[in-house]
């Protein structure tokens, strides 16, 4: 990690009140390059066994390319990519098997020993930058409430709690090649923080929300509070949770 500095990080994984846990996250460390980490979140719709298929397809095939990364040698963006293209050419494949048609979102973030940082989204899963509580960035979902809002026909507010909230206009396993948008931060400095999430923990809270609990609470503390919130607020109708959150903190003198 970049001098100076240290990675802390938490993941949590809830079903909600669903029958079946579709979402899928891993915090990956590179295996040979230390401070190299990619993290991931996947929601999976299809049915009991295709939106768990969907989202093992995007852990597996995003651990195997990363496992032959080199941050010295290969572009970062285009890992990213082929992430996303080959995790929805296996979730196409596992169509023929699965009881439905088997979809997955997926972010994905990877971070360089120098602090240099890419990430990349398809869906409406998220990551979110923060510098304290402050949000610097987040992913803007490949979705129909996020064009409203895009338009000004609807605010933040009213998109998360939106009666078509859950349309979505691209992700992986559909027949059209899924969205991958890209991100470049240079450098992640003291401070900062990544929360990446599924839509089952974001929609019951606001930015702002999410900036103050990663801000003062550790990893961990902050992963538990947000998950215990959600099903709260969530009143017995929740989706599937997952979040990750990784902080750089600096080191103690």
């Amino acid at each position: 990690m970049a001098k100076g500095f240290r990675l802390t990080a938490a993941t949590a994984i809830h079903k909600g009140d669903r029958e079946y846990q579709q979402d899928q996250l891993t915090l990956i460390a590179h295996p040979r390059i230390q401070g190299c980490v990619l993290g991931i979140v996947a929601d999976g719709m299809g049915g009991r066994s295709g939106g768990r298929k969907a989202s093992d397809q995007a852990m597996l095939t995003a651990r195997q390319l990363f496992e032959r990364y080199s941050p010295d040698q290969d572009d970062a963006p285009s890992l990213l990519r082929q992430i996303v293209s080959e995790a929805h050419l296996m979730i196409k494949l596992t169509a023929i098997s699965a009881e439905q048609e088997p979809h997955s979102t997926m972010v994905a973030f990877l971070i360089h020993p120098s602090g240099e940082c890419h990430w990349v989204h398809s869906g409406d899963s998220r990551i979110y930058h923060f510098h304290g509580a402050q949000l610097v960035r987040r992913t803007l979902d490949h979705s129909y409430v996020q064009t409203l809002v895009a338009k000004g026909e609807i605010t933040e507010e009213q998109a998360r709690v939106h009666p078509q909230s859950n349309i979505l206009l691209g992700c992986l396993g559909t027949e059209e090649e899924p969205p991958a948008d890209l991100h470049y931060i240079p450098e992640l400095r003291p401070g900062d923080a990544l929360l990446a999430c599924s839509d089952g923990l974001w929609h019951y809270f606001t930015d702002e929300e999410l900036g103050n609990a990663v801000a003062t609470l550790t990893p961990r503390e902050a992963t538990e509070f947000l998950v215990t919130k959600a099903r709260s607020r969530a009143n017995g109708s929740g989706d599937n949770i997952s979040v990750m959150i990784v902080k750089l903190d600096p080191l103690d003198d």
